[in-house]
């Protein structure tokens, strides 16, 4: 996953490992689903702990609890009594792209804030885009200044074995993307940060939902990070973002507890956290509701065009299969016709 990170946007710190390797040789920690993947040659790479990882999201988010409920709607399908935590509110606006901003001191038993935004889009419901805009370097540079560099470093591919892992597929949805990315910060007023993430995108079919999730990988893990100079890390303790389909457009609730590190009193980290997530959904509002001509029109129209090209390859191959068919048919009624060859099976 071609990674996250703004003055350091994403993931969650997570103990609890399923280990896998590429060695075969003495795994980190014992897997309890006994697997050992291969995901990249003479590469370790663990996966988290799903349960933890989930539970500690579904009790920060209405919303991914919802979801993974298997109930449908947004926000105003939220019952009054969804939310057990007791949230000090920063910002409530309707008029606003991010309408609310919610935060509590800690979580977890970390003294690091727990920030939680809500957002409203109008247009399609395509993840696949709002991942995008996180994860690709170059779409990220448009909203996102303090980046300077944004890569995947070890993509997993193997997706049969991850959701194999993951195994309850109604609670869980269908991972369709996962792997491990490297993400650094610009030097602006404070040095440069730099995260190293496992992150993933889980897909619900039953009501169309999508949940992106990731984990900061621990200091045992450094092995993965890139070649080239080592910066202060930063800690995201918990990052989710579910997007959930409404009448007329998706909304999307967003959870990020992060620690830039560096001893920075947090204080001071909140307002740059908040006002990089807050670009992103403007960067998000003005992608979805652009309208004819925009690069959303475009793109469903590039979708359309392939889907389209993929019918008319299908077309093509149930053709040439009709016509070595038809072929072959003529041959054979050739053969049947032709009694000269007759002596050949039945010779007295």
């Amino acid at each position: 996953m071609k990674s996250l990170a703004a003055a350091a946007i994403i993931f969650i710190s997570a103990t609890c490992v399923d280990s896998f390797t590429t060695t075969g040789k003495s795994p980190l920690v014992a897997a309890p689903v006994a697997t050992r993947k291969e995901w990249t040659t003479g590469v370790e790479i663990q996966l988290p702990d799903f349960e933890t990882l989930f539970d500690r999201v579904q009790k920060a988010s209405p919303l991914a609890k919802h979801v993974m409920e298997g109930n449908s709607g947004g926000f105003d399908a939220l019952s009054s009594d969804s939310d057990s935590l007791k949230w000090k509110k920063l910002e409530h606006n309707e008029r606003k792209t991010v309408h609310r901003i919610d935060k509590l001191d800690s979580y977890q038993n970390i003294k690091t804030p727990l920030l939680r935004f809500r957002s409203s889009i109008k247009g399609p419901l395509i993840a696949e885009r709002f991942s995008h805009f996180i994860m690709d370097f170059e779409e990220r540079k448009r909203w996102d200044d303090a980046c300077a560099r944004n890569e995947e470093v070890y993509p997993i591919d193997d997706l049969d074995t991850v959701n194999a892992i993951l195994g309850d597929k109604e609670k869980y949805g269908t991972c369709t993307r996962v792997g491990v990315g490297y993400t650094q910060t610009k030097q602006t007023i404070i040095s440069p940060r730099e995260q190293l993430i496992i992150g993933g995108m889980q897909e619900f079919e039953s009501n169309g939902a999508t949940i992106l999730w990731g984990t900061e990988m621990e200091e045992q893990h450094n092995y993965l990070l890139p070649e080239g100079q080592r910066h202060t890390r930063a800690k995201s303790h918990l990052f989710a973002a579910t997007l959930a389909p409404t009448d007329d457009g998706f909304d999307v609730e967003y959870l990020l507890q992060m620690d830039v590190g560096g001893g920075i009193p947090h204080f001071m980290t909140t307002p740059a956290l908040t006002d990089a997530i807050k670009k992103l959904f403007d960067h998000t509002k003005n992608y979805f509701e652009g309208g004819e001509g925009s690069e959303l029109d475009m793109h469903l129209k590039s979708l359309q065009r392939g889907a389209e090209l993929e019918v008319l390859r299908e077309i093509e191959d149930i053709d040439e299969s009709l016509t070595v068919e038809m072929d072959f048919s003529k041959e054979v009624a050739h053969f049947h016709d032709d009694t000269s060859l007759l002596p050949l099976f039945f010779t007295p």
